[in-house]
């Protein structure tokens, strides 16, 4: 199934056995089953009305209910993906997530204000090779993080990610260091970053720029870990919960700082930029 999400509304659309494209005007929670007009859950912001569940959602829908409407301004929007290592195949599934998500990378970055506050973010979607990080998604938040440092802003970076893109091998994997030094110089000039942990954040990303957040908020249910469960479990030989790698777990251990369902997320983050001291200007 292929999600087309615009600034409007989500399809849910798919290929049939004719090949025939089709619109589902449904949509099912994968959680609680429960099934609705498409339009009910776009109101509720994609999180299910019955159980809460929070479904993943396009870098479009994310910005359309987190920032305010109209102050997005895209950084780096031409920025290419290329072929470092000549893996096989891997330009047609870089134009094929281009065309599905109407975008170049799987990070969208730029700046915005939420709730009045000037601010620079990264979006990452899952929808674009499950947001792996390659050079570009690596030059890319590196590039807002540097930008946000120089101008005195909040830096927020929504990560949503299976880790790092194995068809850029090496070059894929450098991109940890770069980012995190990026963070690293942001902090270090006094200047706040904000993690926002979406659904799923995993590998090389939460080794990296997702968990060093001066404040990691989390979407609840949501899925946070580096290497998979069962792989865990077969490595050190120990049954481990079943909530675990959920945001709640890593939240009651500490990983987290809290749990912020999508509606009240806008008005929690500009509660905190007004806390650290930012105005309509930027740092006060």
């Amino acid at each position: 199934m292929v999600f087309r999400i615009s600034n409007s509304h989500l399809d849910l659309t798919y290929f049939d056995k004719f090949g025939k494209f089709v619109i589902m005007s449904d949509f099912t929670c994968p959680q609680c089953k429960t099934t609705a007009p498409a339009e009910d859950f776009q109101r509720q912001f994609w999180v299910c009305g019955k159980c809460g569940y929070h479904s993943r959602i396009g870098w479009q829908d994310r910005l359309r209910i987190t920032v305010d409407e109209g102050s997005f301004n895209e950084f780096d929007s031409g920025m290419d993906s290329g072929n470092p290592i000549s893996f096989p195949g891997y330009e047609d599934k870089v134009h094929e997530a281009q065309e599905s998500c109407g975008t170049k990378e799987a990070v969208v970055t730029g700046r915005a204000a939420i709730q009045g506050f000037p601010v620079v973010l990264g979006v990452m979607d899952s929808r674009f090779m499950m947001a792996s990080m390659g050079s570009v998604v690596g030059e890319k938040i590196t590039r807002a993080v540097e930008y946000a440092t120089a101008n005195k802003l909040p830096m927020i970076i929504f990560s949503a990610s299976g880790g790092a893109r194995m068809q850029e091998g090496i070059f894929s994997l450098m991109q940890m260091a770069k980012t995190s030094g990026a963070i690293a110089r942001h902090n270090q000039a006094g200047q706040l970053y904000i993690s926002v942990v979406c659904d799923p954040t995993t590998g090389g990303v939460t080794a990296s720029f997702a968990m060093l957040g001066d404040i990691i908020i989390a979407e609840p249910g949501v899925t946070i870990g580096f290497a998979g469960k069962r792989v865990i479990e077969n490595t050190i030989g120990v049954t481990l919960p079943e909530r675990f790698q959920t945001a709640e777990f890593i939240h009651e251990h500490g990983f987290a700082d809290i749990i912020v369902g999508r509606q009240e997320l806008p008005a929690t983050l500009a509660r905190l930029f007004r806390l650290h001291g930012y105005g309509p200007k930027g740092r006060v």
